[in-house]
C-alpha cells in the first residue's frame, strides 16, 4: 500500500522532512524516510564547510512521523506542543538516509504524545518524546 505524504501532512518543503512513508498503523505507529541532499536549504548555513541536519529538524522529523501515525480529521493540523528526553547520538550529514520510527504513547481528545527515534544504516542518532496538540486549521488565522 503506498501512502502519499502529503494527503497525510500539511507541510510543504522546504518544511517538509518525510520523503516516503515505509510503513503506517494508523493510530498506533509510523515509519517514515528522508534521503538528506546535498543542497538541502538548511545545510547552506549548518555548518558551512560541515553541513550537519540540525538536531530541531531531527525532532521535527519525528513529529511529521507521528503526525502521519494519527489519523487526522479533515481541517485539522496537529502542533508541537513539547519536548522531553531529546539526545543526538551522531551527526547527520548529507547523503544519510533517515528513518524515523514514531510510536504513539497517548491520544486523548485534543492532546498526544509520541515516542520517536531516527537512524541512519540501523544506528539511532536522535530521539526524542513529544507531546502535540491537534487543532481546528481555523484556530490558526
Amino acid at each position: 500500500m503506498t501512502i502519499n505524504v502529503r494527503d497525510r501532512l500539511p507541510h510543504r518543503p522546504p518544511f517538509l522532512l518525510v520523503d516516503r512513508v515505509l510503513e503506517v498503523e494508523d493510530g498506533k505507529r509510523a515509519r517514515t524516510q528522508k534521503c538528506v541532499a546535498e543542497n538541502e536549504p538548511f545545510l547552506a548555513g549548518h555548518f558551512p564547510g560541515l553541513p550537519v541536519m540540525p538536531g530541531v529538524l531531527l525532532v521535527e522529523a519525528i513529529a511529521q512521523a507521528a503526525a502521519i501515525a494519527v489519523s487526522q480529521a479533515e481541517g485539522t493540523i496537529g502542533l508541537l506542543a513539547g519536548i522531553d528526553q531529546a539526545r543526538f547520538r551522531r551527526p547527520v550529514r548529507p547523503g544519510d538516509v533517515v528513518v524515523v520510527d514514531a510510536e504513539i504513547l497517548s491520544l486523548r481528545h485534543n492532546m498526544g504524545k509520541a515516542h520517536g527515534m531516527a537512524r541512519v544504516d540501523g544506528e539511532v542518532v536522535a530521539e526524542a518524546t513529544i507531546l502535540f496538540a491537534i487543532r481546528p486549521r481555523t484556530d490558526l488565522g
